[in-house]
C-alpha cells in the first residue's frame, strides 16, 4: 500500500513538473485588438520596434528554441518564402527567449533574412500569451500573429504546423488583403 501511494505520488508530481503552465488560448490578443508593443533585439543588436512595421503587414511569430527541428523548419520555410511575403508588403519578425548571439547563430546556419528577436526575460511572449514553462524553463509558445499595416491583429495562430504554416499564412494574407480592398 505505501508503495503504491509512493509511485502515485512521484507519478503525480513528475507529471506537475513536466506539463507545460503559461497562457491559454483565451490569453492570447484577440483579433481586432491593437498588437502589443514592443523592442527587442535582433540577431544584428540592432532593436527592433513594432512601430517600424507600420505601413506593412507583419508576420509575428514566436517559437520555443533556436535549432530545435520544429523551429528550423518553420524559420526555413519563412526564408524560402521571403520573396513572396515581400511582395505582398508584410515582413517577418521571429521570437523567441533565445539570446541574440544564440538567433546570430541560428540565422547565419540556416540563411534566415529575416530578424530574430531576442525576449530574454519573456516580456513581449507574455503579452502575446506565449509565454509557457517548461521543466522550469520559460519559452515561447508556437503562436504567431499576423498584424495589418495600421498595428491590428487580423489573424491569431494558436495551434501551429511548422511544415505548413508559411503557406497558410500566405494564404490569410492574400485573403485579408483582398477583402480590405
Amino acid at each position: 500500500m505505501n508503495r503504491l501511494f509512493l509511485i502515485l505520488a512521484v507519478f503525480a508530481l513528475v507529471a506537475l513538473w513536466v506539463v507545460p503552465t503559461g497562457a491559454r488560448a483565451n490569453d492570447l490578443p484577440h483579433v481586432g485588438q491593437l498588437a502589443p508593443q514592443f523592442a527587442l533585439m535582433d540577431q544584428n543588436g540592432k532593436i527592433q520596434h513594432l512601430q517600424d512595421y507600420r505601413g506593412k503587414w507583419l508576420v509575428l511569430y514566436f517559437y520555443p528554441k533556436d535549432e530545435t527541428p520544429g523551429c528550423t523548419t518553420e524559420a526555413c520555410a519563412f526564408r524560402d518564402d521571403i520573396f513572396k511575403i515581400r511582395k505582398m508588403n508584410a515582413e517577418v519578425l521571429g521570437v523567441s527567449i533565445d539570446e541574440a548571439s544564440k538567433h546570430a547563430d541560428f540565422a547565419r546556419n540556416h540563411h534566415l533574412p529575416f530578424p530574430l528577436l531576442a525576449d530574454t526575460d519573456g516580456i513581449v511572449a507574455a503579452q502575446y500569451g506565449s509565454l509557457t514553462n517548461v521543466l522550469g524553463f520559460k519559452l515561447a509558445k508556437r503562436h504567431t500573429f499576423l498584424i495589418n499595416p495600421e498595428g491590428t491583429i487580423e489573424r491569431v495562430y494558436a495551434q501551429v504546423d511548422a511544415d505548413h504554416h508559411s503557406e497558410q499564412v500566405q494564404a490569410d494574407l492574400a485573403q485579408l488583403q483582398q477583402s480590405s480592398h
